[in-house]
């Protein structure tokens, strides 16, 4: 067998083929060659078996040599002959090979069954390609197994040469996958006895999307063939053939790359019956069964494919368009049960999918799925972390960092339930979020996703946004499945960059990261994401003590478990915590419970996994239990029901209602850090003059994971949101009626744009100067950083204008993690955080601003002052100095609002016997106000480990009309106060506990309380 040539297909592996034709054999010598215009067709001998072969490159035609093949190592070898020879249906490409319908790669060191063996033994239907069973006995050992040849590999089809062991293409298509897809028209020809040549007919059953939301059944027949006589079957080629459809030929790539806005539009609802929290909250955990019956029906490869997830962008075509042969061959071939991500992301046509348009793509996906493969329904998971960011038109929330400092857990409720629609309407039915990782280390990339850096705000806020989510998810078609990620210790890596190794001692790990993880298990979480990297350098992923001890034994979670994005793979070529893909999934599927693996390129989890099982190495129960965890997800999401796109909710995609509440979270988010001489509000009679880079832009208010992962790109700008959002500056003319003066001054880098002579003169004849500063959009390592500083032209800005004008300045900070802002603190008279406050922030900034809306937001986690401080907490031990910019909890307001001391129901707490603390709130103007009472514990000391410096313990949010007074009640339990010891003991220490009530706005509101408790008991 010749050998090949540079970047065309390896030859196959030692001991595949013997090099003579054996005793008895069907043919001793090969076929008289002649150049043939038509696809090449495969005899079989009986018993029919699987074939392996390769072409030899020829500049004319393709000549076949004698491929022989051996069933299982028991039986005796057969030769199998092409009964032509092969000629490509299009023009031959020199120096290549012709690819077979292949396994995958030959594994040497396996010495054991092709994964991808196809049986050619009859079933009730006759003869078709169905996948290799193992009950069938017919193993293809140390060979590429394929039924059919295709047509040749073309080099410009692909973008790169074939990977080493890679002997022949996947079926349908070239390496890269989004390329032009492989033709496809083979005859076969069988030779067998009268056994192996039945063939009856048939049909195909299933549901096909004719319109949104509308599912009628399609039924194709399967033309019928008589079954071979006796004569016939022992004759040469018995013309029994099976005509498999040729699939769509590959387009002409005309595609410039540059993507354009979805033209769709719509006139949304204004408003919608709103859907409040269930009372009866469903959990997961049940497996029904209905659902044990289908996966006892699924052969060992699709219930393999239910745990498998792929990007979207293996189905995109060079064009931008849904590549439908790819499709296909993800169902049809690795029966591939989940796909994520959004086209615009992954090579789509357009920037920003609409409801209609993704619904579209969604729609056509799951109609392939629901008739061919498996015929099971996909699970679509996207990243709707703030709204549904990835759909045009749906409104984008205040990323996670600026709801938690609304402190009024029903704006992450409310968030949770319009994404969750949203999402819904694109045919979308599991949300990755919320983002239940604590932001200790404020250098880190992921900081603005979460809910800050208190686990008692995290637990609630989580608790609400998993309610939002879902909902009755198991009746109400309008919500989705949560995912509660990341599981676990993500938010503390050791140098700040994304990914870093976390150093967390075990009982820190269960006494401020686990309790928000566990207040979503006990809202009903459906599924979970385990984390990227290690903790103490263990690896996540693969890890017995956090996802199988912990997750699910200690904390009880049932529902079901992702991984992130090519962890398991990421073992091996990342992390170094495996020697080869093989061996990081055979351990996170023997140690962990991980259910589906977010692969998401490739084949490699499907077929390792195959491969594992068939050796034995893996018990197939543990698929089933996955499986059957998948499936019953899919159930309870209404899948086998209604798996398309909602026309209804589509209408509902960017209504006024959802915009105002997105805008109120942003309202009650922002946080007033400073006001000299009450410099805000401003007076519509001020001549203001606005600065700054983030004043005029949207996607700077959103940050990242909005409409793109990373937001949107510098060519996008502010138009890619199609008005879809709006500004500050657009904000403030709708409050003034006039336009305002701006400079921007610097870019988002700190570069200058104009001239600071020009900004200066303008400053000059203004009364106030309002300067916007602020980060560029980012996420996950992109996002990572040296320091916390923001850019020095942004700061000289400010330093600048202040000294030349001495005017007063204030600024505005739109960022996704706490800058150090160095003498800005002293220079601006007023410093408002807006955090991120999403697409609709504008407004509300400028509300802020001009007094229209009095500040309610308290920070949700401690503000450096110094870089040594970024992953101070409030919750550090208390003999570490905190003395932070601005401590967690702080936050102003235009208003005086007094408070009584405080008033305890007992000065003695014990367990199972809570007490109340009680505290009188007074506004005394001028403008009403949303005051957020926060109940703290500190204990003087804790014997055998050292106290938290503060501990939330309540909070409650109220609201005061002027001269009002409220009566605030927080109850107070001794559970509360329990903690883990360095031996992972948990129990409570008696000791007295002060009870103190926002220390950081309010001076000396404390009681003491004498916590009677048993230490030697454990919780």
């Amino acid at each position: 067998m010749s050998q090949p040539t540079p970047n065309s297909y390896l030859p196959p592996p030692p001991n595949s083929y013997t090099q003579q034709p054996p005793p008895n054999s069907y043919m001793s010598q090969p076929p008289t060659v002649t150049y043939m215009q038509k696809p090449s067709t495969i005899v079989y001998m009986q018993p029919p078996s699987t074939v392996a072969y390769v072409m030899p490159p020829s500049t004319i035609a393709y000549e076949p040599p004698p491929v022989y093949y051996k069933p299982t190592p028991t039986t005796p070898e057969y030769i199998a002959y092409p009964a032509k020879p092969y000629a490509a249906a299009i023009p031959v490409e020199p120096n290549t090979y012709a690819a077979v319908i292949p396994v995958e790669p030959y594994k040497q060191e396996y010495n054991t069954v092709a994964t991808n063996a196809y049986s050619l033994n009859p079933n009730p239907d006759g003869y078709a390609l169905e996948p290799y069973k193992q009950e069938l006995n017919v193993y293809a050992t140390n060979t590429y197994a394929a039924p059919v040849p295709v047509d040749p590999y073309k080099p410009e089809y692909v973008a790169a040469p074939p990977r080493p062991s890679v002997y022949a293409h996947p079926p349908y298509y070239s390496p890269a996958p989004s390329k032009a897809p492989y033709a496809m028209s083979a005859t076969l020809i069988y030779v067998g006895d009268k056994s192996h040549g039945r063939h009856s007919a048939g049909t195909q059953t299933g549901y096909v999307n004719t319109s949104c939301n509308t599912a009628a059944k399609r039924t194709t027949s399967v033309e019928k063939y008589p079954a071979p006589s006796a004569e016939t079957a022992e004759a040469l080629p018995l013309n029994l053939e099976y005509q498999i459809p040729r699939p769509p030929p590959a387009p002409q790539c005309t595609w410039n790359k540059v993507q354009v806005n979805d033209p769709t539009t719509w006139d949304p609802v204004p408003t919608y019956p709103y859907s409040s929290m269930p009372k009866n909250i469903p959990t997961p955990g049940k497996i029904d069964p209905d659902v044990l019956r289908i996966v006892g029906q699924l052969t060992l490869k699709e219930k393999i494919g239910q745990m498998t997830q792929i990007e979207v962008g293996q189905l995109i075509d060079c064009n931008g368009e849904l590549n439908h042969t790819a499709v296909e061959y993800w169902i049809d071939e690795w029966k591939v049960g989940s796909f994520l991500e959004t086209p615009a992301n992954h090579g789509g046509k357009y920037n920003w999918y609409s409801p209609k348009s993704f619904g579209a793509f969604t729609d056509a996906v799951q109609k392939i799925a629901l008739e061919r493969g498996s015929k099971i329904p996909v699970i679509w998971g996207l990243d709707s972390v703030r709204g549904a960011n990835y759909v045009k038109g749906a409104t984008i929330f205040p990323a996670g960092i600026a709801t938690a400092a609304t402190f009024n857990p029903q704006f992450a409720y409310d968030a949770g339930r319009i994404a969750a629609k949203d999402t819904r309407a694109a045919g979308v039915h599991w949300a990755f979020a919320p983002i239940l990782d604590l932001a200790v280390n404020k250098l880190w990339s992921r900081t603005y996703e979460n809910f800050g850096e208190d686990p008692y705000l995290a637990s609630k806020m989580g608790a609400a946004s998993v309610n939002g989510y879902q909902g009755d998810y198991k009746h109400d078609r309008s919500r989705v499945a949560a995912c509660m990620k990341h599981c676990i210790g993500y938010g503390y890596p050791f140098d700040g960059s994304d990914r870093a190794n976390r150093h967390i001692a075990a009982h820190e790990l269960l006494e401020y990261y686990v309790p928000p993880f566990k207040a979503a298990i006990d809202a009903g979480v459906a599924t979970a994401m385990e984390s990227y990297g290690v903790v103490n350098g263990e690896p996540v992923v693969m890890s017995f003590q956090y996802l199988q001890g912990l997750l699910r034994e200690q904390l009880g979670f049932k529902g079901m478990l992702v991984t992130d994005w090519g962890e398991i793979n990421s073992q091996a070529t990342m992390y170094k915590t495996a020697s080869s893909i093989e061996q990081a999934t055979w351990a996170t599927l023997n140690r962990t419970s991980v259910d589906m693996s977010m692969v998401a390129e490739d084949t490699s989890f499907a077929a390792t996994t195959f491969d594992l099982v068939i050796r034995g190495v893996i018990p197939e129960e543990r698929i089933d239990e996955s499986a059957a965890r998948i499936l019953q997800l899919k159930k309870d999401l209404g899948l086998f029901e209604s798996p398309f796109a909602d026309c209804r909710l589509q209408a509902t995609v960017g209504s006024a209602q959802d915009i105002e509440a997105a805008r109120n979270s942003a309202r009650e988010s922002i946080t007033l850090l400073k006001n000299t001489d009450n410099v805000l509000p401003l007076r519509q009679s001020d001549r203001v003059l606005f600065v700054g880079p983030t004043l005029n832009s949207t996607r700077y208010m959103g940050g990242g994971w909005n409409i793109h992962w990373q937001g949107p790109s510098d060519a996008e700008g502010d138009a890619i949101y199609q008005g879809f959002g709006d500004t500050v500056l657009q904000g403030v003319q709708r409050i003034t009626g006039v336009e305002p003066d701006y400079f921007k001054g610097v870019d988002i880098d700190g570069i200058p744009l104009t001239d600071i002579g020009a900004i200066i003169e303008a400053a000059k004849e203004a009364d106030k100067i309002v300067i916007g500063l602020g980060e560029r959009t980012y996420a996950e390592f992109e996002g990572n950083i040296g320091n916390l500083t923001l850019p020095d032209g942004q700061l000289n800005l400010v330093y600048t204008l202040a000294k030349a004008t001495a005017k007063p300045i204030v600024v505005v900070l739109i960022e996704g993690r706490p800058r150090i802002l160095g003498n800005v603190v002293h220079a601006a008279a007023a410093i408002v955080n807006a955090y991120l406050p999403g697409a609709y922030g504008g407004l509300p900034i400028a509300e802020i601003l001009y007094g229209l809306v009095n500040p309610s937001g308290r920070l949700p986690y401690t503000y450096p002052a110094t870089e040594s401080q970024a992953s101070t907490t409030i919750w550090q031990s208390s003999f570490s100095n905190y003395d932070p910019q601005w401590a967690f909890g702080f936050g102003m307001s235009y208003s005086q609002i007094t408070y009584s001391n405080v008033t305890l129901s007992s000065n003695v707490l014990r367990p199972g016997a809570p007490i109340t603390a009680t505290i009188n709130i007074t506004n005394k103007g001028p403008r009403a106000q949303k005051e957020t009472v926060m109940l703290f514990t500190n204990q003087p000391y804790r014997f055998d480990l050292a106290p938290d410096h503060l501990r939330l313990r309540a909070f409650d949010k109220v609201h005061l009309a002027v001269g009002e007074t409220k009566k605030v009640t927080l109850e107070l339990k001794a559970e509360d106060l329990a903690f883990w010891t360095a031996d992972l003991k948990k129990n409570i220490a008696p000791s007295p506990v002060n009870i103190v009530i926002n220390p950081y706005n309010q001076a000396d509101i404390f009681a003491t309380v004498q916590v009677l408790a048993d230490s030697d008991r454990l919780l």
